[in-house]
Order: structure tokens, then C-alpha cells, then sequence
């Protein structure tokens, strides 16, 4: 059978689609990657941590990659909720909920957690409060990279997982036949379906997750001028 019968029959703007929709997936996970980076770069610098950056495996799977991005916002997540045991084993209580308190003012939050990193890290820089506030005090944590963790998980074990990532340089019809390679010829539909379902929820949760990082990096870089 001809490989275009492998897709909706008689319809070449399906297989554009298709491509289309993997392009769209690992650009997505690209930019997820770069953000990462970029977080765990301020987390190094500021807060004392030594998250190790992560890279793109041109050669690995769509999943292998979801689980390099995984590790390394667990590994994140590990950081901030240390920050946060740090916060409350040092101060009093009445302080400790000050942090979190929406009502209180941001420069009185920040120079509690200042005070605090300078009694578990000794010299710190003077960004350092002013970061470990926005990380506490927001949902990052709790709901942006808990989202996205759990989105790369599904798209890990969906039948995208076992496609790999190189096949962007390629032609069209290699590209198509890399993509149907990955899957048996009765899971298509489902692949084409989970290419959709998967991209926009994971598009938007990216685009959160992007924007958290950035609203703290832009703070980083303001501070620093």
C-alpha cells in the first residue's frame, strides 16, 4: 500500500499537518530547554544551587528528551522546596508566613529571605532574596512546572515517544516515513490525534512556564544594571 494511503486517504495537506505538528512539538521543546537553562543559571548564581544544565539529544527520542526536561524541573523543584525548609527552620514563625502572605510588601519579603541566605549561604548577592521570594510566592512551583512535568510525562508515553527528534533536516517524504516508522500502521490515527490533543495543552503550559522563568530572569537582569 502507498504510504499516503497510511494517512487520511487522498490528502496531501494531512501529511503537511503532520509535519507541521512535530516541527511545532520540538520547537516547543527547544524553547522549554532554553527556559530551563536559563532558571537553573539563576538558581546557580544566586541561591547557592548546582543544577546542572541539560541539552537537546539530537539523536534520542521524542520521550528520552521529555526525560532529560523532567529530571532537570524536579531537580528544580527539589532546590526551591529546600529554599523553603531553609525559610522556615530559620525564621519565626510569624516571619515565615510573612513570605507568603499576598498582603505584605515585596521589598519587606525580600529582605527577610535576604537575611536568611545570608545566615545559610554566608556572602550572598543582593538579587538573592528578590529571586527566592518570586519562586515562594508565586505558583510556579506548585502549578506551572507541576503542569508541564505532567504534560512531558504523557507525551513520553503517548505513541510520540518513540519518535526521534533528527528527522528535521530531512525531506518530506523521509520525514513522513520516520514519523510512520515509530508506529504500527493501525496506531496512525492515534498518533496523528495525539500529535493534536497533546500540542495545544502543551503549548500553552510551555508558554507559562516560559513567561514565569522570564518575569524572574528580566528581574535578575534588572537588578544587575
Amino acid at each position: 500500500m502507498a504510504l499516503s494511503d497510511l494517512l487520511y486517504p487522498e490528502n496531501p495537506r494531512r501529511r503537511q499537518e503532520l509535519i507541521h505538528l512535530h516541527r511545532e512539538l520540538l520547537d516547543c521543546m527547544s524553547m522549554n530547554f532554553h527556559a530551563t537553562n536559563e532558571l537553573a543559571g539563576v538558581l546557580n548564581a544566586h541561591l547557592g544551587c548546582t543544577i546542572t544544565h541539560i541539552k537537546m539529544r539530537e539523536s534520542s527520542t521524542v520521550k528520552e528528551n521529555c526525560d532529560i526536561i523532567i529530571q532537570a524541573m524536579r531537580e528544580i523543584q527539589c532546590q526551591v522546596q529546600k529554599i523553603d525548609c531553609d525559610m522556615r527552620e530559620k525564621l519565626e514563625p510569624v516571619l515565615y508566613q510573612k513570605l507568603y502572605d499576598i498582603k505584605e510588601p515585596e521589598l519587606e519579603k525580600i529582605a527577610i529571605a535576604h537575611k536568611v541566605f545570608s545566615i545559610v549561604l554566608g556572602e550572598v548577592t543582593s538579587t538573592a532574596g528578590m529571586v527566592a521570594v518570586k519562586l515562594l510566592s508565586s505558583n510556579f512551583i506548585t502549578i506551572t512546572v507541576c503542569k508541564l512535568v505532567s504534560l512531558l510525562a504523557q507525551i513520553g508515553a503517548s505513541v510520540l515517544g518513540g519518535i526521534s527528534i533528527t528527522i528535521l533536516g530531512l525531506g518530506m517524504e523521509m520525514i513522513l516515513h520516520a514519523i510512520l516508522g515509530a508506529v504500527e500502521r493501525n496506531q496512525l490515527l492515534a498518533a496523528v490525534r495525539s500529535y493534536e490533543e497533546h500540542l495545544a495543552e502543551f503549548k500553552e503550559a510551555s508558554e507559562k512556564y516560559q513567561c514565569a522563568i522570564r518575569e524572574v530572569t528580566s528581574l535578575v537582569r534588572h537588578q544587575v544594571q
